[in-house]
This record gives C-alpha cells, structure tokens and sequence, in this order.
C-alpha cells in the first residue's frame, strides 16, 4: 500500500505549513473499516445483524462514515508528519483545506505550530544602566505608617466633616423629576476613588446625619455604559464617619510586628527591605534593557502562535467576557508579544549554555525558603507542589541563571537616585 506523502508547502516564524495527500488505498482501507465498525452494530430491517452489507451501510451513514475515516487518516497523517520532519509541535495542528472525494486520495494542509529555532549572533557588550533608588528618612516613615494603620482600630467622628482616608456610611437617592427613586447605601474610603468624584465632594462639605442634594456627571469610562456622560441630581444622606487611630510607634508595637525588640530595630528592617526592593527593582530594569538590546541586535521576532497562546492565557486568567475578547487582544497584543520574544531569548540561551535550573539548584532553593520560613524543606516542597509552584520555581530559577550570565557579557553602570 502506497504511503501518505507530506510535503512543506510554505514556513513562517513558529508555524509550518505541510500538505499532505493520502492515498485512494488508504482511503478505501479507512472506509471498508469504518463501514465494517458499523455493521457488526447496527440492525437494519431485512437484515441480521452483523450482516448488513458494506454499501448499504455506506449509503445509510455516509456522514459518520466519512467522519470516521477523515479523523483516521488525519491522526495517521499526523503521526508521520511528526516523524518525517521531527517536529517540536507547541500546540495541536490545524486542519486547512481538506478534500475528499469518491475515488481520489484524501488531501488537506496541516499548519503546525512549532517553536523557532533562534539565532543569536550577539547576546553581550552592550552598555546597561543599574538604577537604584536611595531610600530616604521620609520611604520609612511612609512604610511605618502604612504598618501603623494595618493596627489601627475605626473611631467615630461626630460633628466634623470627613477628610481624606476617613470611612464614610452614606446613602444615596437619585432624584428624577423631582421625585427619590430607590435608596441605596454604601460605605466607601474617602480619597481612594472608590466613589464618583462628586460624590466625594458633596461628602467631604457635610457632617453625619446630614443631607445634602449633589449634580453628578457619570465619567465616560463608567462601567454602565448607559450612565456615560450623563448628569443626574442625587441625594447624600451621611449616616456615620469613621477614623482610624494610629497606634503610637513604641517599643511594644515594634515587638507586635514581629522579632524586633525596639522601634529602631523595627526602623533598620523597614529601610533594609526598602534597599533590597530598590535593588531588585533596578536589577529587573538591567533585565528589561538586556532583553532590549538582544531583540534589536538579533532581530527576534514573536510567532503568531505563542502570541496568541500567551493572550489567550491571560484571557483566561483575567476572565475576560467574550464580547471583549477583540478589543482585550488588540491591547494586550504589545505586552503578549515582548513576554514571548523574552521567553525565546532566555529558553534560548538557558540550552545552549546548560544554565537551566537542576534538581540540586531546586533543593538548595527550597532549603533557603525552609531556612527563612523556619519550616523543614520537605513541607516547604510539598506546599509549592500542592500550589503546583514548582515549575514557576524552576522557572525563576533558571531566569536568574540566565541573566546573570548575560550580565556578565557586558558593561553594567550603577547610579544612585
């Protein structure tokens, strides 16, 4: 019997293109098994079972006989296209252009998903710029503040207007006609955009079990898109105000937030956090500017494909409503396509160099997270493959491997802000 032939027809970045013709033999074998398969399970009047002919089989199911034997002879053809060209498929295959005719081979095109093969000439002397932000007296109070309010208890304010960062219970009552609609109440954070504007300000010029009427204009980017621009009289009735009471920064709150015995303790962990922030946050941009440099350099492009698995992803993850599934991928497009382009460069560079993460590199890491923990690393390992963590760990892992060589291969300048 003649053998499926598979031909390139056409190659673009990540995507092959292959025809493929099955033969008549193929074909008519796929079809007398499809029929037989019906046959040993059908009953049909004037015949046994199991001895219904072939072509009165073929004339009674034509359909799921031909779908029977094209979704055969396609996973044949696949298989053999797989080996044939020793593909490195990232996705299923598509189906493009089938044909299939009485007494002719089957023919279709499979386009083919694939990972690039890169070639990158220069990956080094490039000239990056580490910048790292100094921390100041005024970043530490601002982050001991921000501790300070993670304990501060809600007091009352009675006979005071509310101020920025007060937690205001209100009621609102749209007026149309001059007539209140139904009451809805709320109980927002004053200064975090949590309400209209407007609203805020009627807000803010009154006191609790106050009243007071307010125009408001709904913003063009109101979430109801039936309210955008509109203007409309509401009600503000302002039931309670609440503020928070700092707890005062002393030696026993420093001992509350955790292993520190005084507030200058608690102050020197604040500001080496902050630095090690600051740090990782230059470092992240020296990563940024290598992967810059590396896709000019080389010309690295982002294959359809992984782009749109990348999009198609987060769309999932964000769960984006289908009616907003086009103008989500024609935004996030960009951002898709720099996460695949770096992704090519490090995978890239991770196998050529042998810099992809080990299992030793994964227990010394697991064993540094146990240490800071103060857990034993087998819990911290299984806790991270509960999580299915671990993979993202050996991803991290093996980013940091990476970049550290590129790093090396060029001139990095630090500058202090």
């Amino acid at each position: 019997m003649a053998d499926i032939v598979i031909t390139k027809s056409s190659e673009e970045p990540g995507v092959k293109h292959l025809k493929v013709e099955v033969p008549v033999e193929m074909v008519d074998a796929a079809e007398k098994k499809a029929a037989t398969y019906y046959a040993k399970r059908v009953k049909l009047p004037g015949f046994r079972k199991g001895k219904v002919p072939h072509n009165v089989i073929k004339k009674k199911f034509p359909e799921a006989i031909q779908e029977n034997v094209i979704r055969e002879l396609v996973e044949a053809s696949w298989k053999a296209a797989l080996d044939q060209e020793d593909l490195e498929p990232i996705a299923e295959p598509q189906v493009k252009d089938l044909k299939l005719e009485s007494g002719s081979p089957l023919t279709f095109q499979l386009s083919v998903a694939v990972k690039p093969e890169l070639e990158l000439s220069r990956i080094g002397g490039f000239k990056l710029t580490r910048k790292i932000t100094s921390v100041t007296d005024a970043m530490v109070d601002m982050q001991l503040e921000a501790m300070q309010r993670q304990r501060a208890p809600w007091v009352p304010v009675e006979g005071e207007k509310p101020i920025s960062g007060d937690l205001a219970s209100f009621t609102i009552t749209p007026i149309e006609d001059g007539e209140p609609l139904e009451d809805n109440q709320y109980q927002v954070v004053l200064g975090e955009g949590q309400a209209l504007p407007d609203i805020e300000d009627q807000i803010m010029r009154m006191v609790p079990e106050e009243t007071g009427d307010a125009k408001v204009k709904f913003p063009d980017d109101f979430p109801d898109e039936s309210k955008r621009g509109e203007s409309r009289t509401i009600r503000v009735e302002l039931h309670e105000v609440k503020r928070q009471q700092l707890p005062e920064l002393t030696d026993e709150f420093a001992r509350e937030m955790g292993d520190f015995d005084s507030v200058d303790a608690l102050k020197s962990t604040v500001r080496s956090d902050l630095e090690d922030e600051a740090r990782r946050e230059g470092d992240a941009e020296v990563r940024r500017q290598l992967i810059s440099e590396i896709e000019t350099a080389n010309a690295v492009e982002a294959p359809r494909p992984m782009v749109q698995r990348v999009m198609s992803a987060f769309a999932q993850a964000y769960q984006v409503p289908d009616d907003q599934l086009e103008k989500f991928a024609s935004e996030f497009a960009p951002v898709a396509e720099r996460q695949v382009r770096r992704d090519l460069i490090v995978d890239h560079i991770a196998e050529q160099q042998g810099l992809k993460a080990t299992e030793e590199d994964l227990d010394d890491r697991i064993a540094e997270i146990a240490k800071k923990q103060n857990s034993e690393p087998g819990k911290v390992y299984a806790s991270l493959e509960k999580a299915k963590r671990l993979t993202e760990l050996e991803r991290s892992i093996t980013d940091e491997k990476v970049f550290k060589y590129l790093e090396a291969q060029s001139t990095t300048t630090d500058e202090t802000s």
